[in-house]
């Protein structure tokens, strides 16, 4: 085992290896889903000697899958914000907004279909509900106030901006949980479509 720094700070030794137990966890929760994927599989899949490596890093499941929803989203997001700076204009981010979601899919579907999969479960834990729903949340506050800085700027037709985000969300959402039955040709056509049908309802 590593110990970690008089500070109290990970070791670069146990980050690496906490990094490597979380990519192991997604790519078993993908393929397996949550209810099935045992210390044993995320083990062998890490390439680990023993289980008790996961334990030592991580106090029971539920705190490594809480992990798990944490990376994902963290990687989804900073992959989203990325994509909204190199645009200006409201209906421009707001497009970027869709279209890199739909993107970061396609080359995260491990990550997406593991994080679904966690989503539907009904073991999962208060910790993970809290981390989704602060998730939503925030989400929804963000885009609704993209799409008020765009009505007031002359960018966007005036409407609800609460509104037209809920209705953002649901077709973004019901999108990505298909992207992962999807080919790669249809994924091109998927985001187009949405990213238009969006631009159709917002535009003055």
């Amino acid at each position: 085992m590593q110990a970690k720094s008089d500070s109290g700070e990970l070791t670069v030794t146990e980050r690496a290896r906490r990094t490597q137990i979380i990519a192991a966890a997604i790519e078993t929760v993908a393929e397996l889903g949550y209810s099935r994927a045992t210390y044993r599989q995320i083990a062998a899949r890490a390439g680990l000697s023993s289980t008790g490596l996961i334990s030592y890093h991580f106090a029971n499941r539920a705190e490594l899958v809480t992990e798990v929803v944490r990376d994902v989203l963290a990687r989804f997001g900073a992959f989203v914000v990325e994509r909204l700076d190199e645009h200006e204009t409201a209906p421009e981010q707001l497009r970027a907004f869709l279209t890199a979601q739909i993107d970061f899919s396609r080359g995260n579907r491990a990550s997406m279909l593991a994080l679904r999969r966690i989503q539907a479960d009904t073991e999962i834990t208060d910790s993970q509900t809290r981390t989704f729903a602060e998730l939503v949340e925030s989400d929804h506050a963000a885009l609704a106030e993209l799409l008020r800085q765009g009505i007031r700027r002359g960018e966007f037709r005036d409407f609800d901006p609460d509104a037209m985000a809920l209705f953002v969300f649901a077709l973004r959402d019901g999108v990505l949980s298909r992207l992962h039955d999807a080919a790669p040709a249809e994924l091109d056509v998927i985001r187009q479509e949405l990213a238009t049908m969006i631009d159709l309802a917002t535009r003055r």
